[in-house]
């Protein structure tokens, strides 16, 4: 039977060359000079984390990173951001997760999203990844798309690979 996966990976090096442009880009900024600013990527906890000595600079500096991100070709969907939290000296810290992987809450959200089409294909979760097998290859292709429109919703970066006949 045909079949095909649905993943949400991430390729961790432009994770990190995207954080090491932002750190370059904000050392030379003129509105970030006397700004204590410091973006931190660790790879095992899959976070970033951002501390900045004044809040209101917070925003310009996640949009400085996000434009890298947007650049090296990392959907931005896969970011998570935390509530911010005080941290010392009157600056703020705020959490990023980058999600790898589809977790069994938004893999249940995406067969649900394939039941609800009444499309003749089945899904599954399989570790961080979902299969979706049908008879045909139409069947499957028309899944692709409906999953392609409803990304948004989902809020789950998905590439479909894996395709098998």
């Amino acid at each position: 039977m045909p079949s095909f996966d649905v993943t949400a990976d991430v390729d961790w090096q432009e994770v990190d060359n995207a954080v090491n442009q932002s750190v370059k880009e904000l050392a030379t900024r003129f509105d970030f000079k006397n700004v204590k600013t410091e973006v931190k990527l660790d790879l095992k906890a899959k976070t970033i984390t951002l501390v900045c000595s004044e809040e209101k600079k917070l925003d310009s500096l996640k949009e400085v990173l996000q434009g890298k991100f947007i650049k090296r070709g990392i959907s931005l969907m896969s970011l998570e951001y935390k509530p911010l939290e005080s941290s010392f000296g009157g600056g703020v810290r705020q959490t990023i997760i980058v999600q790898a992987g589809i977790s069994k809450e938004k893999g249940k959200e995406v067969i649900g999203a394939i039941k609800d089409s009444k499309l003749k294909v089945q899904a599954q979760i399989q570790d961080e990844k979902v299969r979706i097998t049908g008879k045909n290859r139409d069947d499957l292709q028309d899944a692709i798309a409906l999953l392609k429109e409803k990304q948004e919703k989902l809020k789950v970066p998905m590439q479909f690979g894996n395709f098998r006949d």
